[in-house]
C-alpha cells in the first residue's frame, strides 16, 4: 500500500512520468501503468506462489497426528523427533531427517501458539472445609533398583498444608491406608474432599456430576464423616491446588528424593512425612503472605473433626490353598499352615502385608511383596506336616529358610539313621515352647557336642525352670494359720495333760 501512495503520488501531483517514478520506486512500468489505471485506490493484489512439491509433504498428516497424541501424554512417554522420522522412513519417506526436525519444530510451536482456555475462575475455601487428593508418578532407588512410586498428595484447601505417602500401586488398600496417615498427620477431616474420577472411587462416571461410587470407597467416607466430590471431566482445574503441588513437590522434594539411596519403602516415607512437616514452616501462605502454611494449619485445625479410630482398610478376596500350602496373590505364592490344605480362606490385602482368615476364624499375617514370580515360605506352617512324613526334612524347601542353629543340628542329625524322626522332634517343640528357647538350648546341646532330641528337650525343660523360679509368696493356698507359732513350750504340757484326761485306761 505504501509504494503505490508513492507512485499516485508521484504521477499525479508531481507531475512525474511513469517511467520515472517506475524507477525511483523500483517497480515495473507495466505494472506502475496497471495500479495507475484503477479508479480508485485498493491493495494491490499479488498471485500466490505455488510451492514445490516437498518430500516430506506426503507424511505431515501422520506427523501431525502423532504429535497431537503425544502432546497428551506425560513428558517421559512421549516419542522424539527422531523416532518420528523413522517412522516415516519406514512408510517410505526418502529426503533428509532436516526436514522432519523443521516441521515438527513448526508444528509443535503452532500448537503452543493456539487459543488456549477462556480462564478460570478464582476458588476461595473456607478453614476446615475442604481438601484435594491426587496421584502421582515418580522414580526413585529402593534396595539397589530404580523403582516407580505411585505417590498420594492430599492438601487442605484453605491452610495449603499437604502430605505425601508413596505406594507401589493405587489399590485400594493403599487409597484407604493414605487417607489415614493424611489425616493423621493433618491433625483431623475436613468437611469435603475433592477428586477426580480415579477407578478406585469411581465405578462409572455418568451425566454431569453423576457418579456410581464404589461400595468400599464409600465406606471409607462413611467412616470418616465427610463427603466426597468429584470433578468434571478434563477439568483438572477445579482441584488445581493439588495439582499444582503435584508440579512443586517434584522440583523440589522429589528432587533430593531422587539423589538418596533408600533401603526400603517405609524409610522413604517417614523421611517424605518429615520433609513435608518442615516445609510447612518455609512456606509462605499465598492469601496471607506474614504467615506460613504451618501458622494458618494450626487455625484450621480447630476447625477439622477429630480423627476417629483408623478405618481398617483391606481389600478382600478368596484363596484356595493347594496340596502344597500355599495360596496365590498377584502373581506370588505364600504359605499358610498346612492344616488349611485344601480349604477356602480369606485374603485380606494391607499395603504392607496380607492377612489370611481360615474357616474357623484362625489368622495369620504375611509379609506383602510387590515383586513377581515369588514363593515365600513359613517353615514353621510345616511342623505338623513334618510330624507325620519326617522324610521331607531332607529336602523341603521351606526348611531351608530355617535359622542356621536349627540348619546346624539338621545336618548332623541327618547322618545318622532316624535323624530325621529326631530332628521332626525337636521342631514339634517350637509350637509349644517358642523359638527363641528352642535355639537356645540347641545352641547348648551343639555346644557340648550331644545331638539329640532329648538332650535338646532336657535343655528347654531346664531352661523354662530356670526362667520362672517358684517363690513362697506365689504358693496359693486357702488354709490359715488359727494360732500363731510361739517359742513356749508349756503349751505342750498342757496339750499332754489334757490328751491324759480324756482317755481313761481300761
Amino acid at each position: 500500500m505504501g509504494t503505490l501512495s508513492k507512485l499516485r503520488r508521484l504521477v499525479l501531483r508531481e507531475n512525474v512520468s511513469v517511467r520515472e517514478a517506475a524507477r525511483r520506486l523500483r517497480i515495473s512500468r507495466n505494472t506502475a501503468k496497471r495500479w495507475l489505471a484503477e479508479p480508485e485506490m485498493v491493495n494491490p493484489v499479488y498471485p500466490k506462489r505455488v510451492a514445490a512439491q516437498r518430500l516430506i509433504d506426503a507424511y505431515t498428516e501422520h506427523l501431525q497426528l502423532w504429535i497431537k497424541a503425544d502432546s497428551h501424554r506425560g513428558k517421559r512417554e512421549r516419542r522424539t523427533v527422531k523416532a518420528y522420522y523413522e517412522a516415516i522412513r519406514a512408510m517410505g519417506y526418502s529426503g533428509a531427517p532436516t526436514q522432519v526436525y523443521l516441521y515438527c519444530r513448526a508444528f509443535k510451536q503452532s500448537l503452543d501458539n493456539a487459543p488456549r482456555h477462556a480462564g478460570f475462575v478464582p476458588l476461595s475455601f473456607e478453614l476446615g472445609e475442604a481438601f484435594q487428593f491426587d496421584w502421582s508418578c515418580e522414580y526413585v532407588v529402593i534396595g539397589g533398583l530404580r523403582r516407580r512410586l505411585e505417590v498420594a498428595h492430599t492438601k487442605l484447601a484453605a491452610s495449603r498444608a499437604y502430605v505425601l505417602v508413596a505406594y507401589f500401586t493405587q489399590s485400594h488398600e493403599m487409597l484407604f491406608d493414605a487417607h489415614t496417615r493424611s489425616f493423621t498427620v493433618l491433625g483431623g477431616v475436613p468437611k469435603r474432599g475433592i477428586y477426580d474420577n480415579m477407578r478406585t472411587a469411581v465405578d462409572k462416571v455418568g451425566k454431569g456430576k453423576e457418579r456410581s461410587v464404589n461400595a468400599r470407597f464409600e465406606s471409607m467416607t462413611g467412616h470418616y464423616l465427610f463427603e466426597a466430590e468429584f470433578c468434571n471431566r478434563a477439568a483438572g482445574w477445579e482441584k488445581g491446588r493439588v495439582e499444582k503441588n503435584v508440579q512443586d513437590r517434584r522440583r523440589h522434594l522429589w528432587r533430593e528424593a531422587s539423589e538418596r539411596r533408600w533401603a526400603s519403602l517405609s524409610e522413604l516415607n517417614t523421611w517424605l512425612i518429615q520433609a513435608c512437616q518442615d516445609s510447612w514452616s518455609e512456606l509462605t501462605h499465598p492469601d496471607w503472605p506474614e504467615l506460613t502454611v504451618a501458622d494458618v494449619l494450626q487455625d484450621e485445625r480447630t476447625r477439622l473433626m477429630a480423627l476417629p479410630k483408623p478405618f481398617d482398610g483391606y481389600v478382600e478376596q478368596p484363596a484356595r490353598v493347594t496340596a502344597t500350602a500355599l495360596i496365590h496373590f498377584q502373581r506370588n505364592r505364600y504359605s499358610v499352615p498346612c492344616e488349611w490344605v485344601n480349604s477356602v480362606v480369606s485374603l485380606r490385602a494391607y499395603p504392607e502385608f496380607l492377612r489370611v482368615v481360615s474357616v474357623h476364624g484362625e489368622m495369620v499375617d504375611l509379609i506383602r511383596s510387590f515383586e513377581r514370580d515369588q514363593t515365600f515360605y513359613d517353615w514353621q506352617h510345616y511342623i505338623t506336616l513334618i510330624e507325620r512324613k519326617p522324610g521331607a526334612l531332607r529336602n523341603g524347601a521351606p526348611f531351608k529358610t530355617m535359622p542356621e542353629p536349627l540348619q546346624e543340628l539338621q545336618r548332623q542329625l541327618l547322618k545318622n539313621p532316624g535323624g530325621d524322626r529326631v530332628m521332626a522332634q525337636v521342631l514339634s517343640a517350637v509350637p509349644l515352647h517358642g523359638l527363641e528357647s528352642v535355639l537356645a538350648a540347641i545352641e547348648i546341646a551343639l555346644q557340648t557336642g550331644r545331638v539329640s532330641a532329648e538332650h535338646v528337650l532336657n535343655t528347654l525343660a531346664h531352661l523354662k525352670d530356670r526362667s520362672k523360679p517358684m517363690m513362697v509368696g506365689e504358693v496359693d493356698t486357702p488354709l490359715m494359720l488359727q494360732i500363731p507359732p510361739l517359742a513356749n513350750v508349756t503349751r505342750y504340757d498342757s496339750l499332754r495333760n489334757s490328751q491324759m484326761e480324756g482317755n481313761h485306761v481300761q
